[in-house]
């Protein structure tokens, strides 16, 4: 038995070859009626599109090329989530690449890509190499997601709004009472747009900003509130840079015979799955991952319906989520002992 064509499908729903494809593509206006009279036949007849074939007569590979900074990021896991929905109703396919264990290996991160002749790329997180991704944007649309560091032209960015977000969660402790607020810090551009946020916040209220420099990792979050914890008048909360170094500053808190909230709050960043274990319960900061990458592949499909947008001197537009705040367990006002006199 032959399996089931496009004409068929245009048969089954009473409809054009065309307007098949255009549902399939995801592309086009189309009434909704149409569209399910459309899918209701595709799910009917067991109709799958000849991937191959359709490659040929279209030029293009279906595919996009997704460059991961770092695979083990819980953040990226769920900016993924988003990523991949709006890229499959359209018919494309991921292909992933760890941009961390090629430069170890000391891969070229934009040669696979090229090889498989992706139709676009986008990366997710800080990839260093700028002139590589420069040259990529010449040949193809690039789209940067989650990163906020400065991008070659024709590259469009999607990211979060974390000076606003570091602010939400700052204003945050300093309502519930804090002073002594200590920020764990991070690197790179986010981590710079973090660190202005919380000191904006934190003087805006008379408050003197405390930064302790760090990295995006539970160890380094945990050195750094050792360190913080072990000065004369310690900070009676903490903001880290992300969701990973917070649980590194439960951990020192806990060892150093601290209650979390008790004694010492603490907030986190991006709201992670790691974020939500109960026995954490972390405070932090919503960056919308899911939503960061849903955007992004919109801005992508965009590029691939716009092609002139794709061009090096092409029009570039940066998108920021809003972020929210979530609160949950791990603050709360400070201890009598601790607030403040004045």
């Amino acid at each position: 038995m032959r399996p089931p064509t496009i004409r068929d499908v245009a048969e089954r729903a009473g409809v054009s070859k065309s307007l098949v494809s255009l549902v399939l593509r995801g592309s086009g206006p189309v009434r909704p009626e149409k569209r399910e009279a459309v899918l209701r036949a595709v799910r009917e007849l067991g109709y799958r599109p000849n991937a191959a074939a359709r490659s040929l007569s279209e030029q293009r590979s279906r595919t996009v090329g997704v460059l991961l900074d770092d695979l083990r990021n819980p953040w990226f896991v769920e900016l993924l989530d988003g990523l991949n929905a709006p890229l499959h109703a359209a018919g494309l396919h991921m292909l992933l690449a760890d941009a961390r264990l090629n430069r170890r290996m000391g891969h070229d991160l934009a040669a696979p890509f090229l090889d498989l002749g992706v139709d676009g790329l986008v990366v997710v997180g800080t990839v260093p190499d700028a002139g590589a991704l420069g040259a990529l944007a010449r040949r193809m649309p690039v789209v940067v997601a989650g990163a906020r560091e400065t991008q070659p032209p024709g590259v469009d960015v999607v990211a979060g709004d974390d000076e606003r977000g570091a602010r939400l969660a700052t204003e945050h402790l300093l309502g519930l009472g804090h002073r002594r607020i200590a920020h764990l810090a991070g690197h790179g551009a986010v981590g710079e747009l973090r660190r202005r946020g919380f000191e904006a916040a934190m003087r805006e209220h008379g408050a003197a900003p405390l930064v302790e420099p760090g990295d995006l990792t539970e160890e380094g979050g945990y050195r750094g509130t050792v360190r913080l914890l072990s000065r004369p008048e310690r900070p009676t909360a903490l903001l880290a840079v992300n969701d990973m170094a917070a649980v590194g500053a439960l951990s020192a808190a806990g060892e150093l015979g601290l209650r979390v909230p008790q004694d010492l709050s603490v907030a986190g960043y991006d709201n992670t799955s790691v974020s939500r274990l109960r026995h954490l319960w972390l405070t932090t900061v919503d960056t919308s991952p899911h939503e960061v990458g849903r955007r992004a592949a919109r801005c992508l499909l965009d590029r691939f319906e716009r092609p002139e947008c794709a061009r090096p001197d092409g029009e570039e537009r940066v998108q920021l989520a809003a972020p929210t705040l979530e609160i949950r367990g791990t603050t709360a006002p400070p201890g009598e002992d601790l607030r403040p006199t004045g």
